[in-house]
């Protein structure tokens, strides 16, 4: 029997500094997200960041915080249920951290009748602290507690042609109407070394090449693991959807961490750079997640909106990012439908 499982990034439990510190104590010590020997990465979390930085971040999210919870978890739940709606296979949904884990989504399933997984990682592009941390774990839950499951899993889907069609869809939905002189993309940020331990060529990525990215327009067996040319090719593929002019579209990176050189230009001093040169009305849009998030919700809508207002700058557009959207509904439904069909046929 068939299923599928969702995941997302995850979400404390409530905005409490309690969960929150328990919730960032498990992101933070994944050797994929801070990828360190074992003794730096707990002198780091344990003993630095995780005195400090819980009571901030508890701010931050109670922020954003909605009745009905964790906004990420409430729209990752909207998703799934629509996506139930469009497909007999039963569709089970878990977190990467938090209490919704990847284990008991499987064990639902597996509860179901499931011994055929469909995983579904709920991020357009690859990189070692989304999709190939979920992969991970996965695929060693799997061998230790579910042996006789077999599991399948989506690539990255940055480039195809459909979902480059929503993202668009949405995009042009949302600035219907708007006035604006610049969309900036901001992607999440990862430090430079994720791109070099992910080429697969050993030769490829030049990451600190900042202004022309040469490696990222350079056809490459590296960009299938290539977060930063995923990224790029996102906005170019837009762009070109949308018929936007040369100028008036850009990408950037955020939330970086620690003193370690990030994929640039940063989001905030870029948003900060515009306002200062003049740019009144600016929009902006969040690719790399699918539901919208804290970093999306408050530091983009709110912070960079701060910065931009303080640089001059009048309107700030926030375009949310897809959630449940009935084309990003529809889309995942007819990529499980394909699956599930061609599954049976291949059986």
């Amino acid at each position: 029997m068939k299923g599928v499982l969702l995941v997302n990034l995850g979400s404390p439990d409530s905005p409490e500094p309690k969960d929150v510190k328990r919730y960032l104590g498990e992101f933070l010590m994944d050797e994929r997200v801070i990828d360190v020997p074992q003794w730096a990465r707990t002198l780091l979390v344990k003993g630095i960041i995780l005195n400090t930085r819980p009571k901030q971040s508890a701010k931050a999210y109670k922020k954003i915080w909605w009745a009905e919870g964790s906004p990420l978890i409430v729209l990752s739940e909207r998703l799934q249920d629509g996506i139930q709606k469009e497909t007999e296979v039963p569709v089970a949904l878990a977190m990467r951290y938090g209490s919704m884990t990847i284990k008991n989504g499987i064990q639902e399933l597996v509860d179901k009748g499931v011994d055929d997984i469909f995983l579904i990682p709920l991020y357009p592009q690859f990189a070692m602290a989304t999709t190939e941390t979920i992969l991970v774990l996965a695929e060693e839950i799997r061998a230790v507690h579910f042996p006789q499951v077999k599991i399948t899993d989506l690539k990255p889907f940055y480039n195809h042609p459909k979902y480059i069609e929503v993202l668009s869809n949405s995009i042009a939905k949302h600035l219907e109407g708007k006035d604006y002189e610049h969309l900036l993309f901001s992607y999440h940020g990862i430090p430079e070394r994720h791109i070099r331990k992910s080429d697969v060529t050993k030769s490829h990525c030049t990451p600190s090449d900042k202004v022309d990215c040469i490696c990222c327009k350079t056809p490459s067996p590296a960009h299938e693991f290539c977060y930063k040319h995923q990224c790029k090719e996102v906005t170019r593929l837009v762009g070109e959807k949308l018929n936007m002019t040369e100028g008036t579209f850009s990408t950037s990176f955020q939330s970086r961490l620690g003193f370690d050189p990030w994929l640039q230009p940063y989001t905030d001093r870029t948003i900060e750079r515009m306002g200062k040169e003049g740019t009144k009305k600016m929009a902006i849009v969040t690719p790399a997640f699918v539901s919208d998030c804290l970093e999306t919700l408050e530091e983009i809508a709110m912070e960079g909106e701060e910065i931009f207002h303080e640089m001059g700058g009048k309107e700030f557009t926030t375009i949310p990012c897809l959630n449940d959207d009935q084309e990003f509904v529809d889309l995942l439904s007819q990529w499980i439908n394909d699956w599930a069909i061609a599954e049976t046929v291949s059986a």
